[in-house]
């Protein structure tokens, strides 16, 4: 979701937004052959991603905390929840049920950081004269150490009860 044409967005909202978008062109590529995932896009969307979500977690949603006298944004459970599902469908390698499953989830929850009134937006407002403080931090974001895939049932039961407290399905054989 991009703002119109002629709105101008706030530095934390274009910054986070293009992130967004790269993260998209990187899981597109990967899946980009219907017969097979590139691995290698996927590694780099993958540690985009978890980066992108440590971002969210550890500097955004904080600093609206602050910002707001200690009282947490009313989105921030929702993205929390989607946050832990999206993090614990990174673990197993993927397939197609787990992309599909992975790009609904950030259809949503993109449309919540990204539209009127969402995270981003917010957080541009909130900080106001700190705006340029928060985006030198979330730039200075590190990257992420990403462990190898794993496929065991626990891994895969994790993944299940993630998904549910997110209000989210899952079913291995369809998407």
């Amino acid at each position: 979701m991009r703002p119109r044409e002629n709105e101008k967005t706030g530095p934390i909202t274009h910054f986070l937004m293009e992130d967004h978008r790269r993260l998209d062109t990187l899981l597109q590529s990967a899946v980009a052959h219907a017969d097979h995932v590139d691995q290698g896009a996927y590694t780099q969307f993958r540690a985009g991603l978890l980066r992108h979500i440590g971002m969210e977690e550890k500097i955004l949603l904080p600093a609206a905390k602050r910002l707001r006298g200690g009282e947490p944004l009313l989105i921030a459970a929702k993205l929390r929840l989607d946050h832990g599902a999206i993090a614990t469908l990174l673990i197993p390698t993927p397939t197609v049920a787990i992309i599909a499953r992975i790009r609904g989830i950030l259809k949503d929850h993109n449309t919540i950081e990204e539209g009127p009134g969402g995270l981003y937006e917010t957080c541009d407002e909130l900080a106001g004269s700190e705006a340029a403080q928060l985006l030198a931090k979330l730039q200075a974001a590190p990257e992420v150490t990403v462990l190898p895939h794993s496929d065991t049932p626990a891994v895969m039961n994790g993944v299940r009860r993630a998904l549910e407290r997110a209000g989210y399905d899952f079913h291995e054989d369809n998407t």
